[in-house]
């Protein structure tokens, strides 16, 4: 395995062959400069350097100069600055300018190395980060190539639905699928006529995809409720009931970690809200539901009423419109349902059409390649 190569800049050469002795003995390796001319020189010799640890006060070219030189040409390399504590503003000063940290003069070699090591632990990270990005990103534009394959077949609606979903999010959603298989293919129609509903409200497609990813993960908190509870075929008891009501907060509290799905949580957090305030986990009322979650509500109750379940046949969706309708105000939020009558049964049909007929095709219960 390499070792981590420092660069080590100060004008008195002792100093300079203390500290590389002292890092040397630690299994690093290590270059000198006298000033920050001869360090900027080296930086450009071809060499990687993982770390820089400079002087600032320096004839020719000084620390606070070389830190904003290598800065500008190695954004991303961490520089040390040594000072004397009568320099410490200065120290701070470069802080400020981008500097990891500084020592003061005189260090003990356990200080010196323990600074050190934090530094090349971010470097190491921060390296870790560009590269997961870099890949996913070569993943997401690889899936989205895949899917714009099919875009001809499916309309705008399914479309959009297809380009939100998101590599990290796909076994999350089908995962919850198979585990309740009396909803199976719920998960993917509810988050096409959610998406539906916000184009046709002409939200911006930033927000469409936060929204899109919210009534995918809806349901996610119920991978944390018993089995026996989630499949039970019976009437659920009082106690079982507030079990399976915590799985809102659940599926917040999972996502809400994630930075990327912090506001597409939210959503889930608030789905069962109802437009009164009866509706939980917090009997939130009116605009205090997520504008997602309002929009979903609906989604919502148009697939559950329009799907077959054991217990009764599934109705029209001319049915659903009518209920939908008559909660206006209660449930559901008046303006969205608004929007949500102007809005053809056809367009319902066909998204449901095409998700089932797609699901029917797959070779495997996986989440669909196009």
């Amino acid at each position: 395995m390499a070792k981590d190569l420092i660069l080590v800049v100060d004008d008195e050469e002792t100093i300079r062959e203390i500290v590389s002795s002292m890092l040397n003995g630690a299994h690093f390796q290590t270059r000198q400069a006298a000033n920050g001319v001869e360090a900027l020189a080296l930086l450009e010799s071809g060499e990687e350097y993982d770390l820089v640890l400079s002087d600032l006060m320096m004839p020719e070219m000084d620390g606070t100069t070389l830190l904003e030189k290598a800065k500008e040409r190695y954004p991303d390399l961490p520089i040390i600055m040594v000072t004397a504590v009568h320099d410490i503003q200065a120290a701070l000063m470069a802080l400020r300018n981008g500097a990891y940290d500084y020592l003061l003069k005189p260090f003990e070699r356990e200080q010196l190395l323990a600074t050190v090591k934090r530094a090349l632990e971010k470097r190491r990270l921060q390296r870790e980060n560009d590269n997961y990005r870099t890949n996913l990103e070569a993943l997401v534009a690889a899936r989205t190539q895949q899917l714009n394959a099919r875009t001809q077949q499916l309309n705008t609606a399914l479309s959009d639905l297809k380009r939100s979903y998101d590599i990290t999010l796909e076994a999350l959603g089908d995962a919850l699928d198979l585990k309740d298989a009396e909803t199976f293919g719920h998960t993917r129609r509810v988050t096409a006529y959610t998406i539906a509903i916000a184009r046709k409200m002409g939200l911006p497609q930033e927000e469409v995809d936060v929204i899109a990813r919210g009534a995918f993960l809806h349901d996610i908190g119920k991978m944390a409720i018993k089995d026996e509870i989630l499949g039970k075929p019976g009437k659920l008891t009082d106690g079982e009931m507030a079990v399976m009501r915590e799985h809102a907060y659940l599926g917040y509290k999972m996502l809400s970690k994630i930075p990327f799905l912090a506001d597409a949580a939210e959503i889930v957090h608030a789905h069962q809200e109802r437009y009164d305030g009866s509706g939980y986990p917090r009997n939130l009322k009116g605009d205090q539901i997520p504008l997602g979650a309002r929009i979903f509500s609906i989604a919502d109750t148009l697939d559950a009423m329009t799907m077959d379940r054991p217990y009764r046949r599934a109705q029209t969706f001319a049915a659903a419109r009518k209920e939908i309708e008559l909660w206006s105000g209660r449930q559901f939020d008046p303006e969205i349902v608004k929007v949500y009558l102007e809005m053809s049964d056809d367009i319902w049909e066909g998204l449901r059409d095409d998700i089932n007929a797609e699901r029917l095709h797959e070779p495997d219960p996986s989440f669909p390649t196009a």
